[in-house]
């Protein structure tokens, strides 16, 4: 798969491809368990990525986990599950600073973790693919659909959070965070889903706001599902019906599942997801 040239030459440390994506870009096969699996490393500006790709028919599918998540998540392995199943090309990794892969999470933000995206679909599969991003991969979807179009076919966000280090993080910081975080770099904020702190970074910050998707001009040329819950206190659903208005999309639709959380992971989700993921693939061919 190509990208475009022009992607490798945007010079910002934020901005999405901040560096040449091919430069240093290389994949082993030196194992580390991924679950009762084994998972590759792919080397990309000396970060190295793990990944698990499953070999089938295009278009393949891409899985983009959500903010301090990992590929061995409930979602991430039921498609994997799906896709051998149906035979389809499968791809989940860690960003960087995630899960298997290396970097200090602290000093990484969603410029890198674009850039790490753009870099192991480029190198490790053929042809454009269907992003499904959850949470934070919502996001990371949107910068690669709004920067390199002719590598994706279709697109399924599930609780997207775009934009909300500066939406949801900034603005929900007092004075106090405020200044910690511009003194210190970094302040901890508590996590529904870790026993520890989150350290929310100033690079996290900036690089957040040098990628914004609902502020500028957002063109989807293909086939775009929503999936949301209505009991997403994380990412409220007003965020999703942002995103409906915002994009200039021809076949977009929001699907709100009443009584769904952020985690969108029980069986009925699942089943969903699945079954979008199906719709998106059957339009996409049209």
């Amino acid at each position: 798969m190509l990208l475009r040239p022009q992607l490798a030459k945007i010079p910002s440390r934020g901005s999405l491809f901040r560096n040449s994506i091919a430069k240093t870009s290389q994949s082993i096969s030196v194992a580390r368990k991924a679950g009762d699996e084994v998972s590759n490393i792919f080397r990309h500006q000396n970060r190295a990525l793990a990944y698990v790709r499953t070999p089938g028919s295009s278009p393949g599918v891409v899985f983009l986990g959500g903010f301090r998540s990992d590929m061995e998540g409930t979602k991430a392995r039921c498609l994997e599950l799906w896709a051998k199943r149906e035979g389809r090309a499968f791809l989940r990794f860690d960003y960087s600073g995630h899960g298997a892969s290396s970097g200090e999470f602290s000093e990484l933000g969603i410029g890198d973790w674009a850039a790490d995206t753009a870099a192991i679909i480029n190198e490790m599969t053929e042809g454009p693919q269907i992003l499904v991003g959850s949470s934070m991969g919502g996001w990371i979807s949107l910068l690669l659909a709004r920067a390199i179009p002719e590598s994706v076919l279709g697109l399924v966000t599930i609780a997207a959070a775009p934009d909300f280090t500066e939406d949801k993080l900034w603005a929900g910081f007092d004075e106090s965070q405020k200044s910690t975080l511009e003194a210190k770099g970094v302040v901890e904020v508590p996590s529904a889903y870790d026993e520890t702190p989150y350290p929310i970074s100033r690079t996290l910050i900036e690089q957040g706001r040098q990628n914004l998707v609902l502020q500028k001009l957002l063109s989807l040329p293909f086939p775009v599902r929503i999936l949301h819950g209505t009991n997403d206190t994380d990412v409220d659903i007003s965020v999703a019906y942002r995103l409906l208005d915002h994009a200039k999309c021809e076949d977009m639709r929001l699907i709100a599942v009443k009584g769904a959380d952020h985690r969108f992971s029980d069986p009925e989700c699942l089943k969903l997801i699945i079954q979008t993921i199906e719709e998106v693939i059957a339009r996409s061919d049209r």
